[in-house]
């Protein structure tokens, strides 16, 4: 598995998740390399910029919470330098940080065997989220995950999003 963006704390999260639940690899990538290079304390067994995309070229799964460019750029790096590019790789989009819209490459399209999905409420059969929910509340609650989130009172909604540190997740408590 590849997480694009894994930096963020939504990336940061994916990889956490990826692994306790049975990835056997994920491969953590990111543009800020401070960042990536702490990712194997969470669990990446190997990380790399999108300029480094052919490392991860024979993975099942992309978890891409970038999208826009860089989502076009990306996939036609990872399909084009797939050992078997018959080999199924299933491509799910959760964030659009990059932008709301992507090209995707035609060539790269006809060359592998590529399927992708959304991932959100309409993506999602209910049943699933019921079955896989307790099993992910109660990692969170036995403080299995590190999780970056920043408490912050209502009152100081606006300076909290206007401050120049926003690496920690921000929770609104009234």
């Amino acid at each position: 598995m590849a997480i694009l963006g894994a930096t963020g704390n939504a990336g940061r999260m994916a990889i956490q998740v990826a692994k306790r639940f049975g990835a056997s690899q994920v491969i953590a990538v990111g543009r800020n390399t401070a960042r990536l290079a702490e990712l194997g304390a969470l669990g990446a067994d190997r990380t790399c910029t999108f300029e480094q995309l052919d490392q991860a070229a024979d993975v099942d799964v992309v978890i891409d919470y970038v999208w826009g460019e860089t989502t076009g750029a990306a996939m036609r790096k990872i399909l084009t330098n797939r050992a078997d590019r018959a080999k199924p790789l299933t491509w799910v989009e959760i964030g659009a940080i990059a932008g709301p819209d992507a090209a995707i490459p035609a060539d790269a399209l006809r060359s592998a065997r590529l399927q992708i999905l959304g991932s959100g409420i309409g993506s999602v059969p209910g049943r699933d989220f019921v079955e896989e929910l307790p099993k992910l509340a109660e990692a969170v609650a036995n403080g299995d995950f590190d999780v970056r989130a920043k408490a912050v009172p209502l009152v100081e909604v606006e300076e909290a999003w206007t401050s120049p540190d926003r690496s920690d997740r921000i929770v609104l408590v009234p």
